[in-house]
């Protein structure tokens, strides 16, 4: 389990580390109710394509030792 955090918010979610995303990326899905990672990342809406900017943020990843899923 790890713990994942931005500015606006923090998750715990379950990771599984493989050389599908590079080192230093995280990828999270974000299409199902459960996801709750939307909380991390910023609604601001784009200007021109009034879409939020749901897809990057930065974030900080540490694992949670102790999780009643871990």
């Amino acid at each position: 389990m790890m713990k994942v955090a931005s500015r606006r918010g923090e998750i715990v979610a379950k990771a599984q580390v493989t050389t599908r995303v590079p080192a230093g990326l995280i990828f999270a899905t974000f299409h199902y109710p459960d996801s709750a990672v939307n909380f991390l990342t910023n609604p601001a809406l784009d200007p021109v394509a009034k879409i939020p900017e749901y897809k990057v943020c930065a974030v900080r990843a540490e694992a949670v030792n102790g999780h009643p899923e871990g």
